[in-house]
């Protein structure tokens, strides 16, 4: 399917991949809108591929509305929502403040939910919802619990949605490595990959609107990998993320460099 002319409407749009997938499909011929909590920001994004920029706190049923709202009486009836807002709070589970890490919940997961629950009743038919989940929820690992557990939810809730909803509504979730965006700031890559770049899961989002998939692992190349990890014995799965240095990436990090991301959470 043709990207050009629909409506889409992508959440935490203001900057990395949210940002970056509203200028790839923009110049795909989509009218887009994003929603942030910095409003500003996302205005100012917005301005840059002729989009709409809107405040939107995901975490507030109230607000996602009124964003919907916004968005259908600017641009028309909604095509496609990209829920793609997300925070990371890393760090051992007993040393990180618990309201931080609960807080991913709200954003991660209740977050998802309620964009998917808003829009719904509102989408043309042949819609689209695209939940950016991560390899986290397949692959976790030490320092990031909470964080993987959000990401697996939204991945088990964009496979159980899309069997409730198709064929009127489909449902697809975006699996992204490292990327290279502001919740990797202070952290190591893993020494099998490299980071990716936002562009590249903008890429895998366009690709799902052409052609519907229910998965996208980005970069591709780690769809087996992460099939092949839940199926590896423990002790090989312990072995492997302390030779890789998946096991301290989010344990051993520079808080200094990280400061600045964590305060905006």
């Amino acid at each position: 399917m043709s990207v050009s002319g629909k409506v889409i409407a992508i959440t935490g749009g203001a900057q990395g991949i949210g940002a970056a997938t509203a200028r790839a499909l923009s110049s795909a011929g989509a009218k887009v809108a994003v929603g942030d909590l910095d409003a500003t920001l996302a205005a100012e994004s917005a301005r840059t591929y002729g989009g709409l920029g809107l405040k939107l706190d995901v975490s507030d049923a109230a607000s996602f509305a009124a964003f919907l709202d916004q968005v259908e009486e600017q641009l028309g009836g909604i095509d496609v929502l990209v829920n793609n807002a997300g925070i990371m709070v890393i760090g051992r589970m007993l040393e990180t403040p618990l309201d931080a890490q609960l807080k991913q919940l709200d954003v991660n997961l209740r977050g998802v939910i309620l964009g998917c629950h808003a829009v719904v009743p509102r989408m043309r038919p042949g819609g689209q919802i695209i939940n950016i989940a991560s390899l986290a929820g397949k692959i976790p690992t030490p320092g990031s619990a909470v964080y993987s557990a959000t990401k697996a939810g939204v991945l088990a809730l964009s496979e159980a949605l899309d069997a409730e909803l198709a064929p009127r509504v489909r449902v697809s979730a975006v699996l992204p490595a490292f990327t290279n965006t502001r919740l990797i700031d202070g952290t190591t890559t893993p020494r099998l990959t490299s980071a990716i770049a936002p562009e590249q899961v903008a890429d895998a989002v366009v690709g799902l609107i052409e052609k519907y998939k229910p998965i996208a692992t980005v970069p591709p190349s780690l769809a087996v990998s992460s099939v092949q990890w839940g199926l590896m014995p423990q002790r090989l799965r312990r072995w492997m993320g302390n030779k890789t240095g998946m096991n301290t990436m989010f344990t051993e990090y520079d808080h200094a460099a990280r400061a600045a991301y964590e305060k905006s959470t």
